[in-house]
C-alpha cells in the first residue's frame, strides 16, 4: 500500500470513528445553560432515560413495576377471599371490626394501577353500596364505590379525595363490570421538626378519565372532619379498605418513583 492511500485510510478511519462517535452520543456542548444549572440544552453528556419495557396489553405491568399479588398483603384481622387471580373483601364475623388489607412493604411516591368490581346485584344505597377505598401511606383515601346510578354526597362518591374533593366527573361503570384506577401519589414533605413544607398531591385517572389532576390532599383522611397532616415517615404501606362490602380487586401494580418524577417545588431543599 502506498504512503498517500494509508494516508487516505487512517483520514477516513478517522472520520468514520468520529462519525460512529457523534452516532453513541447526539448532542451539543457549546449551547446555554438550563436553569437548573446541571445540563445544557440538548447536551450531549446527559445521561439518556431508563428502558423500560411497557406491557402488551393496555393496564398490565410495565418491565420495572412491582406486582402485588395476594402473597403481597397481610389482613388485619382475618384473610381475604382469594380467587383466580382476584382478591375479594370477605364478610365480617359477628362482632368483628374493620378487615383492612394492608401491603407488606411500605411506599413513598408511586404510580398505582388497579382494577376493582362492585358487588352485583348492588345492594343498599348511598355510602354502604360497594364502598371501599385505597389509602396511601395508610392515610390518604382515594374513594372507591359504586357510583352508579347511586346518589351520595360528592366528596364520598367514586374518585374522590374522600372528604375534600369529588371527582371532576363520575365515570363509574355498572356494578359487576371491572373498573381501573390509575393513581399518581405524592407523599407529603415535612422538616425536621415536623411542619408540613409541601402537601400529598394526586393525580387519578378512573376507567381512563381524569377525575383529579394533581390535587392537593389535606391531610390524614378521616370522616366527618376536615383532615390535618400529622408528621410521619417517607415510607408506608399501602391499605386497601374493608367497609362491608365484597369488593373485588385485580391486576394490582406499582412503580416508586425517583425524585425526579416529583415537581420541583419543593421549598427549601427538601427531599
Amino acid at each position: 500500500m502506498t504512503r498517500m492511500r494509508k494516508a487516505g485510510c487512517l483520514i477516513a478511519g478517522g472520520i468514520a470513528i468520529a462519525s460512529a462517535s457523534a452516532q453513541e452520543k447526539p448532542g451539543f456542548k457549546d449551547t446555554p445553560m438550563l436553569p437548573d444549572g446541571k445540563w445544557r440544552v440538548h447536551d450531549a453528556d446527559r445521561p439518556a432515560p431508563a428502558v423500560v419495557t411497557p406491557a402488551a396489553t393496555p393496564g398490565g405491568a410495565p418491565s420495572d413495576a412491582m406486582i402485588l399479588s395476594a402473597d403481597a398483603w397481610q389482613a388485619q384481622l382475618a384473610p381475604w377471599t382469594v380467587a383466580e387471580g382476584t382478591i375479594t373483601v370477605p364478610p365480617r364475623p359477628p362482632g368483628g371490626g374493620d378487615n383492612n388489607l394492608v401491603s407488606r412493604q411500605s411506599f413513598g411516591d408511586v404510580q398505582l394501577h388497579l382494577e376493582f368490581r362492585s358487588p352485583n346485584p348492588p345492594k343498599d344505597s348511598s355510602q354502604d353500596r360497594g364502598n371501599s377505598g385505597i389509602w396511601f401511606m395508610q392515610r390518604y383515601e382515594v374513594q372507591i364505590l359504586d357510583a352508579y346510578q347511586n346518589p351520595t354526597y360528592a366528596d364520598g362518591t367514586v374518585g374522590a379525595v374522600y372528604g375534600w374533593k369529588p371527582p371532576l366527573v363520575n365515570a363509574a361503570r355498572k356494578p359487576g363490570e371491572w373498573q381501573s384506577y390509575d393513581i399518581v401519589f405524592e407523599r407529603p414533605r415535612f422538616a425536621a421538626d415536623g411542619k408540613l413544607l409541601r402537601p400529598a398531591y394526586v393525580t387519578v385517572f378512573l376507567n381512563g378519565v381524569l377525575v383529579q389532576n394533581r390535587q392537593a390532599m389535606l391531610g390524614t383522611t378521616v370522616w366527618r372532619r376536615v383532615a390535618a397532616y400529622q408528621p410521619h415517615p417517607d415510607a408506608a404501606p399501602l391499605q386497601l379498605q374493608d367497609h362491608g362490602s365484597a369488593v373485588s380487586f385485580r391486576n394490582i401494580w406499582v412503580r416508586p418513583l425517583s425524585e425526579a418524577a416529583i415537581p420541583q417545588d419543593l421549598p427549601g431543599g427538601a427531599k
